[in-house]
């Protein structure tokens, strides 16, 4: 049997992604030591609020992470060690058996890197190091170093930003808060049940029993109501540390008729199926009207469109959602974005944007579309943000950085984030400032910028930390 004696060591060195001098200084002397806004990810709240410990190694890496079981799929796994009911071990066991078939996925790299940073363990991962790789890591999750709150403090996170329905209490982040825990935990406004259920009038119905409840106005009863109740949460957030909104979109919606959004929301609050125009319509005037309660209040609204969800209709009815069946959409974005914000900014009631694209063909498009609206109030106040998804790697970040960098700033980027449900993510803010120090250094030995390391060192850290702390005012 394979030992951590006997079993290959990683790959990753200290030098690793850095390839040149000029890409190793920026990272060690500037990048490294940076502390991390995680400004926009899914960890659950509760789970930081009772300083979780996980039982064990599949627990906190495998439960959840659809990317894994896409991963597993394709080799060829049963879905009983991917969501089924196979035991922990089962799971890992497999998970480690198609780790070696993931090579030049992103996958591959951040597994290694993971288990090096949280569990210094710097050999490589496949079916025969499973079981030893597996002991050392879950008795070390039984640690008290291991919570939660330490694996976050373990990566130098300052500011993590959830994200929330305005249904929900935030009573988890209140506990947090009032914990006396040195790490803030902010909420993040997603009203977007309030605006896409309008497609499914029963769960739309339903939706708006526990939106009356949680904004106080029992019944709502009109889109008028409606708007109210979304205020009231809108302000409950603010008042819970909330400085940004979220919306997961297909394309922004840009039918501005009110008419027909208050006939939409009729129709589906007795129970019918609004038509395509008046649920367009519903979708475009509430995602307007929640934008301009960001403005009023200084937020950052950002918008992560370009998904095309629940493609295969049979493992959606067996797994419900966010199991593994979403893909890249092909859908039209330049236009309704541009009346979308055309109608905000006509009105000075643009607030900071970020603007997250799933479709690489898109990625000049969005850059362009941020310097529309730019309008000098503040740095960078329209943001081309970090590769989503499945651009989170390392072609797509650099060919993210790159438009950005043709169209835009990347001086005023406001960098990483995680948009993780895992506590064992945040090397990824690494592999990041590794990616970025090296597309800089390759620059600098190309003769292609000036050898001013003390400049680029401030450029990479700004990138890093400082843009993010500025633009959101935490």
């Amino acid at each position: 049997m394979t030992t951590f004696a006997t079993a290959q060591k990683t790959f990753i060195s200290d030098d690793f992604l850095l390839r040149s001098e000029t890409a190793r200084i920026l990272y060690h002397d500037y990048a490294k030591e940076m502390p991390i806004i995680d400004y926009h990810c899914h960890l659950p709240p509760d789970q930081i609020a009772a300083d979780k410990q996980f039982e064990n190694m599949t627990q906190i890496w495998l439960y959840g992470d659809h990317y894994k079981w896409r991963a597993m799929r394709a080799n060829g796994i049963n879905e009983r060690y991917c969501t089924g009911d196979a035991s922990d071990w089962e799971k890992f066991e497999q998970w480690a058996v198609t780790v070696p078939y993931t090579m030049r996925n992103p996958l591959y790299h951040w597994t290694h890197l993971e288990l090096l940073r949280y569990f210094d363990i710097d050999i490589l991962l496949n079916k025969d190091s499973a079981r030893e790789i597996y002991d050392e890591c879950s008795a070390k999750l039984k640690q008290p170093d291991f919570s939660v709150r330490n694996l976050l403090k373990r990566m130098n996170v300052k500011i993590v930003c959830t994200t929330d329905d305005p249904t929900d209490s935030l009573s988890d982040h209140k506990a947090i808060r009032d914990s006396g825990f040195d790490l803030k935990v902010l909420p993040t406004f997603r009203p977007d049940k309030a605006m896409l259920l309008i497609d499914s009038p029963e769960e739309f119905n339903q939706y708006l029993t526990k939106l009356g409840e949680a904004s106080g106005l029992g019944e709502i009863n009109s889109y008028e109501d409606l708007l109210v109740a979304l205020q009231n949460r809108h302000d409950f957030f603010a008042s819970m540390g909330g400085k940004l909104s979220d919306h997961g979109l297909e394309h922004i919606y840009a039918s501005f008729d009110e008419e027909a959004a208050k006939a939409a929301f009729t129709a589906a609050r007795n129970g019918q199926l609004p038509g395509d125009a008046q649920r367009e319509a519903f979708k475009s005037m509430v995602l307007f009207e929640t934008a301009k309660m960001d403005h009023a209040k200084s937020w950052t609204q950002q918008f992560h469109l370009g998904a095309l969800r629940n493609n295969n209709a049979r493992m959606l009815r067996e797994l419900g959602p966010d199991t593994g069946w979403d893909s890249i959409g092909d859908y039209s974005q330049a236009t309704p974005m541009s009346k979308f914000f055309n109608k905000l900014d006509s009105t000075n009631q643009l607030t900071k944007t970020i603007l997250y694209n799933l479709n690489p063909a898109d990625n000049e498009v969005l850059a362009t579309m941020t310097g529309n609206y730019n309008d000098g109030t503040i740095a960078g106040k329209m943001q081309f943000g970090s590769g989503w998804w499945y651009l989170d790697q390392k072609d797509g970040m650099e060919r993210q950085m790159n438009a950005l960098s043709n169209m835009g700033l990347l001086s005023r980027f406001v960098g990483m984030l995680t948009d993780s449900r895992s506590f064992l993510s945040y090397p990824r803010h690494e592999y990041f400032r590794r990616i970025l120090c090296n597309m800089i250094g390759n620059d600098v030995e190309n003769g292609e910028l000036p050898n001013d390391i003390q400049w680029l060192g401030k450029l990479v850290q700004d990138i890093s930390y400082r843009n993010a702390s500025n633009y959101f005012g935490f």
